[in-house]
């Protein structure tokens, strides 16, 4: 692996969007006919976002509209949109293209990036490559899923995990060498287990005319959970060393650490296991649930906006995709 340099990356500013509904899981327990607080203390979720109507270029445009107003500039003043979706509004084109046509943009290269949950992570690798390269001076990155239309209501430990939402980032240079930074990256993707979460439909693999079968039934998010966290918690404590190894830093000198907020289970394993202070990690897992690409970079922005990650900070971000794929970056905000 090649080794990692710090690379200027500044964020301008953050948004998120704002679900049409609230989905508390009461209102799940009702809906499956379970007795009061089942879903919750299954899941391990409070409430959710749900989107029935819009699509995911609308939610997205709503975030990115926020973080460019966080950033005090205009969407003129963007040289790129990367959206880093897990899903899309359709097969083609891409969905950064439907939000640069929701925007209003014009002329401006718009494509998308699909790592699953770590996909912002990804993002922001990329970004900073090209802008360190002069390739690009400003970009928009934008990560957003609507879980929620491709779930099985049978299926409790995921119809009651994944909620709807979107995030952005306005990002840019920062000017010199002490300035915010990506300190480090680094995926790892161990795809024996590539089919303990997906999707099998929507592709070529199972294209409409080769299945016989009813499409809605390769159409469904299906994962094994127990299958995706034994194959990122086998590498986990290692890969966390070496990225930090990578940043030139010690767990001592992370102020915040600001996961993927995956599951239950997956946060307890964060506290756990990287060995920070509770209060040290954001979690907004209840209240939000697991967002898929949305979630970190929702995250991200709660805690930029509260002012428990301020400038000079220096922010762990890590998270586990469908793939399966470890992510980590090291940011000095």
């Amino acid at each position: 692996m090649i080794p990692n340099r710090p690379r200027p990356l500044r964020i301008l500013g953050t948004g998120i969007s704002t679900p049409q509904q609230w989905l508390d899981s009461v209102d799940l327990d009702a809906r499956l006919g379970l007795a009061p607080g089942t879903v919750q203390a299954r899941t391990g979720v409070a409430r959710r976002g749900h989107e029935p109507e819009r699509n995911a270029a609308q939610v997205s445009a709503e975030a990115a509209l926020a973080a460019l107003h966080a950033s005090g500039i205009g969407a003129n003043n963007i040289d790129a949109v990367i959206c880093a979706n897990a899903s899309a509004d359709q097969a083609m084109p891409c969905n950064a293209a439907l939000l640069h046509r929701e925007l209003g943009l014009a002329r401006i290269p718009a494509f998308d990036v699909n790592a699953s949950c770590i996909g912002f992570l990804m993002g922001l690798d990329l970004v900073a490559s090209l802008l360190h390269s002069g390739r690009y001076r400003r970009v928009l990155l934008t990560s957003c899923d609507l879980a929620s239309r491709a779930l099985d209501p049978a299926d409790l430990d995921t119809f009651g995990l994944f909620g709807d939402g979107a995030a952005a980032a306005v990002l840019d240079m920062s000017d010199d060498d002490d300035d915010p930074a990506l300190l480090a990256a680094r995926f790892e993707t161990w795809s024996e287990s590539a089919h303990a979460c997906e999707i099998p439909g929507g592709g070529s693999r199972f294209a409409p005319m080769r299945y016989d079968g009813d499409y809605r039934e390769i159409s469904t998010f299906r994962m094994d959970g127990k299958r995706l966290y034994r194959a990122a918690a086998e590498q986990f404590d290692r890969f966390v060393g070496e990225l930090l190894d990578d940043a030139g830093l010690a767990l001592a000198d992370i102020d915040r650490v600001v996961p993927h907020q995956a599951s239950q289970l997956g946060m307890q394993h964060i506290f756990k296991r990287i060995g920070v202070p509770r209060e040290r990690v954001e979690d907004i897992f209840a209240a939000h649930g697991n967002q898929v690409s949305a979630s970190l970079p929702t995250a991200l922005h709660h805690a930029l906006s509260s002012g428990r990650l301020v400038r000079g900070d220096n922010a762990l971000l890590i998270g586990t995709a469908a793939g399966v794929t470890l992510g980590g970056a090291v940011l000095r905000l």
